[in-house]
């Protein structure tokens, strides 16, 4: 694509005063992380749950912890593993860099699960998981809000993919889940994500009146959740977002849709970057 967009969203990180991270599934595919966009794209990773005709949002289910824990943990098991031994991309850490050398203040807002931001150095009080994370767990029931860490090590029949080890919950014996908020799901304790979001609502008034730019990176409209949050930061605080999404990049000026993987788009802007400090 035209060198003139990087150019552009260049002039736009060097013109803000803090930088507002948000992400969504595509931040991770650079890394390596599977791309869940689609039945095919799922099944792909995950070719026994094709063959038992379940799909992304059936897997992503707090039922099956209810009726089938082993069932349940093998697909968070597996994805659990995945993103322990995932190394973050080139891309976290060139956020990172403009972040700490040319802003004021910043903040990551992400519906990934997957804790690549916080692998990759980024502060734990600088981060917003609105869908929660499958580093922590909680109760089933639940018993109580209490949400903890999770340092399981479950292993999967990969065959079968069942867990062959259930994590339970210390307070009361029954089965643990992860603190990941699924499909129709009654049961998530939202006490460590809210109390994320009341420190991004305080970042939001202290900043407020700053020249704020969002790099969106990887965020579709499948689960809107983090487009909507860029828009809405963009109209409510006269923000400057640069959208990059090789796929669905659209949006009106005066921002700016960037054609491109998360790790192309950043690097090329951060080349362009360079040439204007």
């Amino acid at each position: 694509m035209s060198s003139g967009v990087f150019k552009e969203a260049a002039q736009a990180v060097k013109d803000a005063d803090v930088l507002i991270i948000t992400a969504g599934a595509g931040m991770g595919v650079d890394s390596g992380l599977p791309d869940f966009r689609g039945e095919k794209g799922f099944w792909k990773a995950y070719p026994l749950y094709e063959r038992l005709g379940l799909n992304f949002y059936e897997m992503a289910n707090p039922v099956h912890f209810e009726r089938d824990p082993a069932f349940g943990w093998g697909f968070y098991g597996h994805r659990l593993e995945l993103y322990r031994k995932t190394e973050p991309h080139e891309g976290f850490h060139i956020l990172l860099r403009w972040a700490k050398e040319l802003m004021e203040d910043y903040f990551v807002v992400t519906s990934n699960v997957d804790g690549q931001f916080q692998k990759a150095g980024y502060p734990e009080d600088k981060i917003y998981e609105i869908h929660g994370s499958i580093h922590h767990l909680q109760c089933i029931r639940p018993c109580c809000s209490r949400v903890w860490e999770n340092r399981e090590e479950i292993p999967v029949d990969y065959e079968t993919m069942r867990a062959k080890y259930v994590p339970r919950c210390p307070y009361c014996g029954d089965v643990a889940r992860p603190n990941v908020l699924m499909f129709g799901d009654f049961s998530w304790v939202g006490a460590r994500t809210y109390a994320q979001s009341r420190r991004f609502d305080e970042f939001m008034r202290r900043v407020g009146d700053k020249r704020i730019v969002v790099v969106e990176v990887g965020a579709g409209t499948a689960v809107p959740s983090i487009r909507h949050t860029s828009e809405r930061i963009g109209r409510s605080y006269g923000a400057r977002v640069i959208r990059i999404n090789p796929r669905e990049y659209h949006i009106p000026p005066p921002h700016i849709p960037v054609a491109e993987t998360g790790l192309k788009a950043l690097k090329a802007i951060d080349e362009e970057l360079r040439k204007l400090l």
